[in-house]
């Protein structure tokens, strides 16, 4: 505070001096700048954005840095707002400079985005409060967000400000984290984001990896949508990560049980099954019978005659019933046989014949037998 009976001839305009608040009027400030009269502040020249009353910014008793703004016979008329403002220009050059996150306090919501005190007027637009659409804004009044300075003219008194552009770094900051710190072999956990025809992309934590279509499950894969839906949560296997470019490969099939786990507990040397023609090879028939679980048909077993090619009996996606010979979950390894099928439906058929032939020929006998009778 200036000495008392200051020299108003002393005093410019533009000049900066210290006030204490002695009384706070509805539209105005009075202050003691040691001057015969009190200095005064209009409400319009306390605070950068719009204020209702003095008093949401001042109290009496408050010690304010001000500026002379006019000199009119003995009034003096102050400013706050032009001292605040070229302190904030300054500060915010400086965060804008150093790309700093700092906090802010929504003052207003208006149309088209968001009003906060940096100092000065500084205006969120709507396309970067979030990442996302905001249907309503209303809820952030009076809200502190995080943000940082986007634009800057002090000119045109343009204060941009992002807090869409924090939430990017941050994550930017997590995927690179991520990034780096899995490994080739990693099972971890994912979401799955979106589906394509040639797979399905997932959130692994801040960044999407492929799993591609033959990647998804042992058996094969028309589309993505046949095996994962959209937000279910998956195990991967990573395969392979391109830090550069922020490409991560996974696979799902990897962390699922291999179609030959436990095929002894559910398939047995003698079992009767049915299969799908998946190859025909020179040396026979390989037949699926479980998915991914395929069985090889020797030439030899495929019919009850002696063929020249399997594709004399059999066609690829026909269904064929097999006997299983013996199975080896080790060596993923299954002999199938149709020609043993076909011996013992023969056999079968043969017995039946057989047993036929001794019926009618009981009777045949009885007949001739009632006919003799009548001769005797």
């Amino acid at each position: 505070m200036g000495e008392t009976n200051k020299d108003l001839s002393n005093m410019n305009v533009g000049d900066v001096v210290t006030g204490t608040v002695v009384k706070i009027e509805d539209k105005q400030v009075l202050v003691d700048i040691g001057y015969k009269t009190e200095g005064i502040i209009p409400i319009s020249e306390l605070a950068s954005l719009h204020i209702e009353t003095a008093g949401e910014v001042v109290k009496e008793g408050d010690s304010l840095t001000l500026k002379i703004k006019k000199i009119e016979d003995d009034e003096v008329v102050l400013s706050k707002k032009a001292v605040d403002s070229e302190q904030a220009w300054k500060d915010l050059e400086d965060k804008f400079n150093s790309k700093e996150i700092f906090e802010t306090v929504i003052k207003e919501v208006v149309k088209g985005g968001l009003v906060a005190d940096v100092g000065v007027r500084g205006f969120i637009p709507a396309s970067l409060v979030e990442k996302h659409f905001v249907e309503d804004f209303s809820d952030y009044q009076g809200r502190s967000l995080l943000v940082k300075v986007v634009e800057l003219d002090q000119e045109q008194n343009r204060v941009i400000l992002s807090h869409r552009a924090v939430i990017e770094e941050e994550e930017t900051a997590k995927k690179n984290a991520l990034l780096n710190s899995i490994e080739e072999g990693q099972v971890i956990e994912g979401t799955v984001q979106r589906l394509t025809n040639f797979g399905a992309f997932v959130d692994i934590g801040g960044i999407d990896g492929l799993v591609h279509v033959s990647q998804l499950a042992h058996e094969h894969v028309e589309k993505a949508s046949d095996v994962v839906t959209e937000g279910e949560t998956i195990k991967v296997e990573v395969l392979s990560i391109d830090r550069d470019n922020e490409r991560i490969s996974l696979s799902r099939k990897k962390v699922l049980p291999g179609p030959w786990e436990d095929v002894e507990q559910r398939v047995k040397a003698g079992d009767v099954v049915q299969g799908t023609v998946k190859r025909l090879v020179n040396f026979g028939a390989f037949v699926e019978i479980l998915p991914g679980v395929e069985g090889l048909v020797h030439i030899s077993q495929i019919a009850n005659r002696h063929i020249g090619t399997p594709q004399e009996v059999l066609e690829v996606g026909q269904q064929v019933q097999v006997k299983v010979l013996d199975v080896n979950e080790k060596e993923e390894r299954m002999s199938l046989s149709i020609r043993e099928l076909e011996q013992e439906q023969a056999e079968k058929e043969y017995k039946q014949y057989e047993k036929n032939e001794d019926q009618s020929g009981f009777q045949f006998g009885d007949i001739i037998g009632d006919k003799l009778n009548k001769y005797k």
